[in-house]
């Protein structure tokens, strides 16, 4: 087992967090843990060798975030959002989008469940009007080895056991070995793409709403209030900003407005 030294994880700790913003400076175990034998297999001798070799070669650079970024999430995770999507945004949204247009950004959406399970509670809840609507849901997440796996939609009976059975009855197939894959009416509305939380964000149409939750436990505090307030530009007035129940943002250092645990607005 290739092991770390000190200077090769810091290394590894200013590197990952100047260009992803990503904070491991309490991650030792995880970075030598899993990349160890990917570094052997490779033929090389050392941490450094390998750093050396990911700084000039994009696919070297995707495979080191896959390793290092963990992925956790499952259907209708941490549901008050989602209640609170239906109760109050969607209602507001139906009274006073002319446009019928409804721009959603799940960022850091990991193998896909957060922006299908958006998609599959807009449908239920315009129903035969759903139509009316141009729904665009951007699915956005640093790491293509997962992004691939939202694509194709296909999960377990575990990960959507969240979900109300008559979302599973209408909104996924039923393959073999108890694996259920998302119906096409449901990815229609969903681009998924790779993107990086540090580089500019580029909307022509700002956001009704934003997920991101569970995504800033990874950052330091400076880098995390230069991202909110990033997507508080990106936020249309009037739009939310949904994070994980875990992670705080301060008020004093960002002009979203506190609604509730974990919902922010921007007036």
């Amino acid at each position: 087992m290739v092991k770390i030294t000190d200077n090769e994880f810091q290394d590894f700790v200013k590197y990952m967090n100047k260009n992803y913003g990503i904070d491991l400076s309490k991650k030792r175990i995880l970075i030598e843990g899993r990349l160890s034998n990917l570094i052997e297999k490779k033929g090389m001798n050392s941490f450094s060798e390998y750093l050396k070799s990911v700084k000039n070669n994009n696919d070297e650079q995707t495979m080191l975030v896959n390793k290092l970024t963990t992925n956790y999430t499952y259907f209708y995770r941490e549901e008050k959002h989602f209640q609170y999507l239906v109760d109050t945004i969607l209602p507001f949204e139906e009274k006073t989008n002319k446009a019928k247009l409804l721009n959603i950004w799940s960022a850091g959406c990991s193998s896909g469940e957060e922006p299908y399970t958006i998609a599959m509670i807009l449908d239920d809840y315009f129903k035969y009007k759903i139509n009316q609507w141009k729904i665009r849901i951007n699915a956005t997440d640093i790491s293509e080895n997962v992004l691939s796996k939202a694509r194709e939609g296909i999960y377990s009976e575990d990960s959507i056991s969240k979900l109300p059975e008559s979302y599973i009855k209408r909104y996924f197939i039923k393959l073999c070995d108890n694996k259920y894959q998302v119906i096409p009416e449901i990815k229609k509305h969903i681009k998924f793409k790779v993107f990086n939380l540090m580089t500019p964000v580029q909307e022509k149409n700002r956001y009704h709403v934003i997920f991101l939750r569970n995504v800033m436990i990874y950052f330091d505090p400076g880098t995390k209030n230069n991202i909110v307030n990033k997507l508080y530009s990106a936020t249309r007035p009037g739009g939310c900003l949904m994070i994980g129940h875990a992670e705080i943002i301060q008020r004093a250092q960002s002009k979203y407005h506190y609604i509730k645990p974990a919902i922010y607005k921007k007036e």
